[in-house]
């Protein structure tokens, strides 16, 4: 419930973009992605604001929106639907994708989550998600964000390793197609010289493609 308030708490000032280089280089692999698989019904878990929902939503399929955040979804478009990532409202082997962006940490159960996501899939159905690198823990970096009143928060995470990551794709079936690990990408970006000038050039985002067996 404190997590779901600080989400609300963010939805005013999150806009339906990616708005931060983090973001921005998980949406370089990502995008690509998501337009060559260009499924016919898809879900976006953890969907927030809506960026990748109207991504989705232009490809061409249908698409829901889920995010157990009310606040969030109030600035997202198309069908939405407020509920648990752990237990979704969506019928067994029914969609073609589903995507989740950088919502993960916010999962303990990483095996299990792992496993809802393959239950909703159809044979041969794609699971595209993203998570914070290792190395957010290994430098011991936070998530914060301030609100609409200029208040700053910080947003508690589970850290996943790689290997976690694989072993909970395995364990529910799913088949790997590729891993990626970007780093930070714009180079006229001052916060990203700054970032590099202190902590050199390490990947900040792991992105995962797999396959329902």
């Amino acid at each position: 419930m404190h997590l779901r308030a600080e989400y609300d708490s963010w939805a005013d000032t999150y806009p339906a973009v990616a708005h931060n280089p983090v973001m921005r280089a998980e949406q370089a692999i990502v995008e690509p992605l998501l337009r060559r698989l260009a499924p016919r019904r898809a879900i976006d878990v953890g969907s927030g604001s809506g960026r990748y929902v109207e991504l989705l939503a232009g490809i061409g399929g249908s698409v829901v929106g889920i995010d157990f955040s009310l606040g969030m979804l109030s600035k997202s478009r198309g069908t939405r639907v407020c509920a648990d990532a752990r237990a979704l409202p969506i019928r067994s082997a029914s969609v073609d994708l589903v995507n989740a962006s950088l919502m993960v940490g916010d999962i303990a159960d990483l095996a299990g989550w792992a496993r809802e996501m393959a239950r909703v899939l159809v044979a041969g159905g794609h699971l595209v998600y993203s998570d914070f690198h290792p190395t957010w823990t290994q430098f011991g970096w936070q998530r914060t964000f301030r609100d609409a009143d200029g208040a700053m928060h910080e947003l508690p995470f589970e850290p996943h390793t790689i290997e976690q990551h694989l072993g909970a794709l395995a364990d529910a079936g799913l088949a790997l197609e590729f891993r990626r690990e970007p780093r930070l990408v714009d180079d006229r970006d001052r916060a990203v010289r700054a970032f590099r000038a202190r902590w050199g050039d390490p990947a900040v985002v792991v992105v995962l493609h797999a396959t329902k067996r």
